[in-house]
């Protein structure tokens, strides 16, 4: 939070609201979140916008429907969460920060009490193969191999993975070898390697990602068969091999082979949110946790007469569900009878298991085979289906009936589709119709690169980690995001990430320039003795401002278009930026718009350090958002190091004559300034330190404006004076995060930005500067080059110049060729040629010796 700021939270002074309107102000009615201690504000609304909220559902496909709760005020909430078996990559982020930006919206902004509950799959079929096989691989590399045996083990891999690449074995070819791989590669699959797709005339989609993925993994093992790299450069080959061979030979009576990898995963995936700023659930659910009333659960809708059991496994009756009046796959009903997304929701672990009366039929309870783990039922040894588990987590926390059911768009069918029908079936009474579980379907769209969704299954992801470790921070990613519907699908672009650089950009300097403004205004005159009202010059802000609250309530409460309340935030702070800059503005009506902008930013998640009710202004720094552990003494060191170090070598200069510099060096105390701060209890650190940064900040102005006034001064002095300023300005205060902007008219403007920012423009401008160094004396060394050149060559009479080439024989008076080598003579166009060339040489040749004198 900036403290130098004197209006608090979103609702500006009374005389500010009289001056923006004469209308009552309502306030949207908004419970407290449960999972909030926080002291709340309402938040103002104005006075036209109290529309309902709408929200697309995929239940209802269309236009957005009229988001009603069970109970007013509250909702309940059921996000599916991460099966735990990989890193997370951004197609997770995408998901979960899309979702975490409409809860902080129905919480923090329309004040909704949400229940937020999210599971972890920590039992799945992608669980268990990556467990099994990572134990296998562990067993394997334990054996004592000799390298023949490690190549001939990777071999027989190698050509058992061809079956996911068919065209790279036909029938009737050679055995595929690491010799003649990569022939066969570029033959079958040259097209979808340049981008084309696997059925001519298509579009390249989530297939050809797939064979892309499968080639990388052969061309590993393929490196690993020549060069003899051992069993982990083959890894991805090698794993599905080993589990075809041992899987069954694995103990499943220790679960740990499993929950080592969940939990560590789980954990990552935590992290990673923490890092995205996505808040955490207020309640999390775990299979692991729920397995008893998974089996019970199942138990009823076997006894409603919705499922069978089938050689140790249980399924759902689709025939019998639909007879009893109800529907299926009502989010997906073009999707009913998908076999090959069917099967994907089954698990390929499934397929073996036989005893369904239908195709679609989906497993409630699965049978374990050997290598799986299991758990005690009616019905034998087995596991969870993956649908069953939501059903069970969230209606145990939920409840008959929740508000919102969110997840990725490719779940809808089959996982929320069955989710649905067997919940549905549990809560079934025949008397009363069908029942509704879910009362809006919250689908977030993908995340595509080059036309595929991005899945660890296809292995086209960048995980979070890297992606903030490299080429995004948090609040970049979320702006990605925001700038995007969360129900559409998202392929990011270079175009998309830029727009996104400049809207943050935007908001970063109308935050830095405003806070600059207002510690000056403090500073002198202090902000207490404005009035909005007196300022004519500020009725265009502010009819801007209120026409902004109107268009972002209007375009939240239309589905949570954040695209549209971005462009409306973004032209708002141009405008104020354009007012800004206009002859003496009214920093209160900018304070206005500031503190708002800083709420809804804060709402939209984009500001980490800060806490609701958000009424700050601008980014909270690390330390301003826990003053509480700030120790003032600590906060202002450097700052107060810097200001003494300057006033002493201000001193030095010896400028005595100077008596503004005299009376500055004699009366600034920042130290006693400093004093009374901490002793009012004063915490956030930028105002702590702002009365050495000032002082600092008058010595440096007065220092030059002693070389501007053109007063006599020794060019030492003088030289030290213009040193000495550009290292306050460009190292001293940089380091710290202080930008001074230099003013013409007025003293220089103190500005609050993250050092390292400051730190990498000023290494930005360096490099820039020796870049253009190196070409100027590259430039300088090309010319002297070709002057030497020049000069070597007019040196040479033009009665010379032909006559050490063997083509020519016999030559006139000023040296011009009459005879070729074969003895015939010199052809008419050549010689008008070499008399072209002579003249040439010959003004040179005058020149050189009109510059040098004799050769």
């Amino acid at each position: 939070m900036h403290s130098f700021a004197r209006l608090r939270g979103l609702i500006p002074s009374t005389r500010t609201i009289a001056a923006i309107s004469t209308r009552p102000i309502r306030l949207f009615p908004r419970p407290l979140p449960s999972s909030s201690s926080y002291p709340r504000r309402p938040f103002t609304s104005s006075p036209s916008i109290m529309a309902a909220i709408t929200v697309h559902s995929t239940l209802k496909p269309g236009p957005p429907v009229p988001f009603v709760p069970k109970e007013e005020g509250a909702i309940s909430w059921y996000a599916c969460g991460p099966t735990v078996y990989d890193l997370s990559h951004l197609g997770h982020a995408r998901n979960y920060v899309s979702t975490d930006i409409i809860r902080r919206i129905l919480m923090h902004y329309f004040n909704y009490k949400v229940n937020f509950v999210m599971n972890y799959t920590d039992v799945d079929d992608k669980i268990i193969i990556k467990a099994r096989r990572k134990r296998l691989l562990e067993l394997e590399k334990e054996k004592p191999y000799t390298p023949e045996q490690i190549h001939n083990l990777i071999f027989k891999a190698f050509q058992a993975y061809t079956k996911s690449l068919p065209l790279l074995a036909p029938e009737d070819a050679a055995p595929l070898d690491e010799k003649n791989y990569q022939e066969r590669k570029e033959a079958a699959y040259g097209v979808v390697l340049a981008g084309g797709p696997l059925v001519p005339e298509t579009k390249p989609g989530d297939a050809e990602a797939k064979v892309k993925m499968h080639l990388n993994n052969m061309d590993a093992a393929a490196e690993a068969l020549k060069n003899g790299s051992g069993l982990d450069a083959a890894e991805d080959v090698l794993l599905p091999y080993l589990d075809s061979i041992y899987k069954e030979t694995i103990d499943t009576s220790d679960q740990t082979i499993f929950t080592d990898l969940t939990k560590t995963m789980e954990k990552a995936f935590a992290d990673d949110m923490e890092a995205l700023n996505v808040l955490p659930p207020d309640v999390i659910t775990r299979v692991t946790e729920y397995v008893p009333q998974i089996v019970a659960f199942v138990e009823q809708i076997i006894q409603k007469g919705f499922a069978y059991e089938a050689d140790g496994s249980v399924y759902f009756d689709i025939g019998a569900f639909e007879k009893a009046g109800n529907t299926y796959a009502r989010l997906r009903p073009e999707s009913k009878n998908d076999t090959a997304l069917q099967e994907e929701g089954e698990g390929s672990l499934s397929t073996a298991l036989g005893g369904k009366k239908r195709s679609g039929d989906f497993a409630l309870w699965k049978k374990s085979k050997p290598g799986e783990p299991y758990w005690p039922s009616p019905w034998g040894a087995g596991r969870p289906g993956w649908h069953i588990e939501c059903s069970v987590m969230a209606s145990d926390k939920l409840g008959e009936q929740m508000d919102i059911h969110s997840g990725g768009i490719d779940l809808a069918f089959p996982h929320h589709d069955n989710e649905l029908a067997q919940s549905e079936a549990y809560f079934h009474d025949c008397c009363k119709g069908e029942h509704t579980w879910v009362k809006y379907f919250l689908h977030m769209g993908h995340l595509s690169i080059a036309g595929s969704k991005m899945s660890k299954s296809l292995k086209n992801f960048q995980t979070i980690q890297d992606a903030l470790a490299s080429t995004y921070t948090a609040r970049n990613m979320r702006i990605v995001f925001l700038l995007s519907r969360w129900n559409d699908g998202v392929e990011i672009s270079p175009d998309m990430r830029k727009q996104a650089d400049n809207w943050e950009t935007t908001l970063d300097n109308f935050f830095t320039n405003i806070k600059a403004r207002l510690s000056e205004v403090d500073a002198s005159s202090g902000i207490k003795d404005l009035s909005l009202s007196e300022d004519a010059g500020a009725k265009g802000l502010l009819e801007d401002f209120e026409q902004a609250k109107k268009d972002l309530d209007a375009a939240l409460r239309n589905s949570f278009d954040t695209p549209t309340a971005m462009q409306v935030l973004l032209k708002l702070v141009r405008n104020a930026n354009i007012y800004m800059n206009s002859s003496n503005p009214n920093i209160q009506a900018l304070e206005s718009v500031a503190r708002w902008v800083t709420k809804i930013v804060g709402v939209f998640g984009l500001d980490a350090s800060a806490q609701p009710p958000y009424d700050g202004l601008g980014w909270s720094s690390a330390t301003g958002s826990n003053k509480a552990n700030v120790d003032p003494q600590t906060a202002v060191k450097p700052y107060a190091a810097v200001f003494h170090q300057v006033k002493q070598e201000v001193a030095a200069l010896d400028l005595s004559g100077n008596e503004s510099i005299k009376s500055l060096l004699e009366q600034q105390n920042p130290d006693s300034e400093f004093v009374e701060l901490e002793k009012s209890g004063e915490k956030d650190a930028e105002k702590l330190a702002l009365p050495f940064i000032r002082a600092t900040s008058k010595l440096r102005d007065e220092l030059r404006a002693t070389i501007s006034s053109g007063v006599a001064l020794d060019p030492k002095v003088k030289q030290a004076i213009l040193a000495l300023s550009d290292r306050i300005r460009d190292y001293d205060l940089t380091d710290l995060g202080v930008q001074l902007d230099d003013r013409v008219d007025g003293p220089s403007l103190v500005k609050f930005v993250p050092a390292a920012k400051l730190i990498q423009a000023r290494e930005e401008k360096a490099a820039l500067l020796a870049e253009k160094a190196r070409q100027k004396e590259e430039a300088r060394k090309a010319k002297e080059k070709a002057e030497q050149e020049k000069w070597e060559k007019a040196k040479l009479p033009p009665q010379d110049m032909f006559k050490s080439d063997a083509k020519y024989t016999e030559f006139d008076a000023d040296g011009l060729p009459t005879k070729l080598a074969d003895g015939n003579d010199v052809p008419k166009a050549q010689v008008k040629k070499l008399k072209k060339e002579w003249e040439k040489q010959k003004k040179l040749h005058e020149e050189y010796l009109a510059k040098f004198g004799s050769a």
